[in-house]
């Protein structure tokens, strides 16, 4: 042992991936990327426990009480140490950890050029500003990582404020805007685009109830060099025949079999009944089901986007090719269920070349170009600017169009009309899409909505305290320097 010099001992593990031996090749930064992407489909980002999370508190929303944990947090009942809550934080952080390794690593690998570096970077910056977009949103003040801790110290960061959370979230997609390409190969489809990036601005900006701003970032996107559209049939969207089509503007991307771009979708299988082989774990409000007939269209029927999202007990009614009516319910009291995102076309939710009972490939949809329209809409009505030119009768009036409803009725509403129309058509446009309670809240009605429907739990709304998620006590116990959330 006398013998043996420091540096002879000092060996690398060959079968051991480190900073030192990751970061060499152009693949390397793609594969750091390609796990960045898979973090979107865990459980509570935007598989099965995210979507039940983030649609749950809704005024549109019911989640069955024999999941302990997700019901309390739909029915207001929630508790610090609530481990699906827990488990949203922590799958955010892990994807913004993971993107600021490629942020603060890329730049070292040889011979990668300018542009790659800038674009992957682009990437990495839009997924972050995802992740932060998820974190402010369902927590409020939260800690702001914009690097790999170094030591031990750097894992604790008191909270930033909701304000500084927000400039970051814009900066990030701003500068992903800057870097990214508007289109991508068949083989690519599925990354952030720089029209990604545009809209999530423009979400940013909406939030922030910067109209002016949100105007700038959202409206590039209904003129060449994009080619977003509406898509003729409303239910095309919500389908896998219809994945990646010219409306969809980003979509957490799904296979049928895990793999490092792709992990398992068992939001399906909690809608869907248990004569398909489902565990029926969440029905839409009867305040939804009304909503949806409160406008016929011009030829006097329902609403299609009512028959896109949700089934009931109407004449003719088919469901996994069964007659509705052959479904039983465990909530006789909740007229409808869901339809959107199923794969009711099948003879069950059993999807997959294996065979299971746990893998839909059916897309998440998070951004089109229907909630491009609806926010352009809004932030010109915001100020005022109604005309159907070029105001906000111009943009809303397609969304109208399509759902086949007069587009000559707007015309003559006030400003108060107007935006009590384009929150009714967020309703309608984006039942079970992960937005209901975030555009109450915006809006300052989540207490008044709320308590005007039959969501269960309503009772144990507080304002204040139900708008946001507790910070999970683990987090507490373990970082001195974060504090825990009002009234919690």
């Amino acid at each position: 042992m006398s013998s043996c010099k420091n540096d002879v001992m000092e060996l690398l593990n060959p079968n051991e991936i480190t900073t030192q031996t990751f970061w060499k090749t152009e693949s390397d930064a793609l594969s750091a990327l390609a796990a960045c992407y898979s973090q979107l489909t865990v459980p509570e980002m935007w598989g099965d426990r995210g979507i039940l999370i983030y649609n749950g508190r809704g005024d549109d929303f019911f989640i069955r009480n024999d999941m302990q944990q997700v019901y309390q947090a739909s029915a207001f009942t929630n508790i610090p140490d609530n481990k699906e809550i827990a488990g949203l934080f922590s799958a955010a952080y892990r994807l913004i950890f993971m993107a600021n390794q490629i942020l603060d690593n890329i730049s070292q690998i040889p011979n990668l050029s300018d542009e790659k570096i800038k674009a992957i970077s682009g990437e990495a910056k839009f997924l972050r500003g995802l992740s932060y977009f998820t974190l402010v949103n369902n927590f409020g003040d939260v800690p702001l990582h914009l690097s790999v801790p170094k030591t031990k110290e750097d894992y604790f960061l008191k909270q930033s404020t909701q304000v500084e959370v927000w400039n970051q979230i814009k900066k990030d997609f701003k500068d992903a805007s800057e870097s990214l390409p508007i289109v991508y190969d068949a083989a690519n489809v599925g990354r952030a685009t720089k029209g990604a990036a545009l809209a999530f601005l423009g979400k940013a900006y909406v939030y922030t109830k910067d109209w002016d701003a949100a105007i700038v970032s959202l409206l590039p996107l209904t003129k060449s060099p994009y080619s977003y559209t509406l898509v003729d049939n409303f239910g095309d969207n919500f389908t896998i025949a219809g994945e990646n089509n010219k409306e969809s503007i980003f979509a957490v991307q799904f296979k049928d079999e895990p793999s490092a771009l792709y992990n398992a979708n068992k939001a399906e299988q909690m809608f869907a009944p248990a004569e398909v082989k489902g565990w029926f774990e969440a029905f839409p409000t009867n305040k939804l089901f009304e909503a949806f007939q409160k406008e016929k269209t011009i030829d006097g029927k329902l609403d299609p986007r009512m028959y896109a999202t949700l089934v009931w007990n109407y004449e003719g009614a088919i469901f996994y090719n069964k007659p509705f009516s052959t479904f039983s319910t465990p909530f006789p009291q909740f007229i409808a269920m869901f339809k959107k995102y199923q794969n009711y076309y099948l003879n069950n939710e059993v999807l997959g070349s294996k065979g299971t009972v746990t893998h839909s490939e059916n897309d998440k949809r998070i951004m089109r170009y229907d909630y491009v329209l609806l926010m352009l809409a809004e932030s010109y009505t915001q100020k005022n600017q109604m005309d159907g030119t070029t105001g906000a009768n111009f943009y809303l009036s397609q969304i109208r169009k399509r759902a086949n409803l007069d587009v000559t009725k707007t015309i003559p509403f006030n400003q108060t009309q107007m935006i009590e129309e384009i929150h009714h058509q967020y309703m309608l446009e984006f039942a079970r899409e992960e937005q209901r309670f975030y555009d109450l809240r915006r809006w300052g009605l989540l207490k008044e909505e709320i308590v005007n429907s039959d969501k269960e739990g309503k009772e144990f709304y507080v304002t204040g305290k139900s708008d946001y998620f507790p910070i999970p006590q683990a987090e507490i116990n373990s970082n001195p320097l974060i504090k825990q959330n009002s009234n919690w």
